[in-house]
């Protein structure tokens, strides 16, 4: 009887990107994001002009920026390419969404552009990783502007959120996967949906590589070839 070799997984085969979906519909709500989503929902009426939304990376700020898109037809701009002079023109619009703020803002710009939403009666929304005590600010009166901004906080999914989103992940890419294996991730893997998203791409390729569905024995050397390489 051949001997069958071990699947080396940095040796997979290549599997093409999927288009992430950002629709209201593709959005999974659950409690650590329930507050973020009722009040990007609840737009206009908002408790201030400007909200800061901040979670870690994966948890669905950028989805949420698109959703809020979609119901108030908001320009989105990163924040690295923010530029004080457009200030004006962006708050005109009547809705700005700003991403990305931790890691790195024109603060003049930033400034300027939180003076104008207010100045139209425009709304921003700006999303980070970290709150802006983080930031490296340097300018205090920004700093002063953005404590006045409604905070939101996406928090760590929970176990129901988790396997949702797994669940949801597998089915983008027409992987009918056992629910046995989602409990099994689930109370194994790193508590983001960034981890979600690399698991669900490791297993697919694996899958493929090993000719076979995914099984918890190859979950398991999944989540160990992850665990070994931190």
């Amino acid at each position: 009887m051949a001997e069958t070799k071990p699947l080396a997984l940095d040796q997979i085969p290549l599997v093409l990107p999927h288009e992430a979906a950002f629709g209201r519909d593709d959005f999974l709500p659950g409690a650590s994001n329930a507050a973020a989503v009722s009040l990007i929902e609840s737009w206009p009426d908002w408790p201030s002009p400007v909200v800061l939304l901040a979670g870690p990376v994966g948890s669905g700020k950028t989805h949420l920026v698109h959703v809020w898109q979609e119901i108030s037809g908001a320009v989105i701009v990163n924040a690295r390419d923010l530029v004080e002079t457009e200030a004006d023109a962006l708050a005109r619009h009547g809705a700005v969404a700003v991403e990305d703020a931790h890691a790195g803002v024109d603060q003049a710009a930033l400034f300027h552009l939180i003076n104008a939403v207010r100045g139209h009666g425009a709304h921003l929304l700006v999303t980070a990783r970290t709150w802006p005590q983080s930031w490296g600010l340097t300018l205090p009166d920004l700093a002063s502007r953005l404590r006045a901004a409604t905070p939101l906080e996406i928090l760590e999914p929970d176990d129901e959120l988790l396997s949702r989103v797994l669940v949801k992940l597998f089915a983008d890419r027409q992987i009918d996967v056992d629910p046995a294996v989602v409990d099994y991730l689930v109370v194994r893997m790193e508590r983001s949906l960034a981890a979600a998203q690399d698991i669900v791409d490791r297993l697919d390729r694996a899958s493929l590589s090993a000719g076979r569905g995914i099984t918890r024995p190859l979950a398991a050397r999944v989540l160990d070839a992850l665990s070994t390489a931190r």
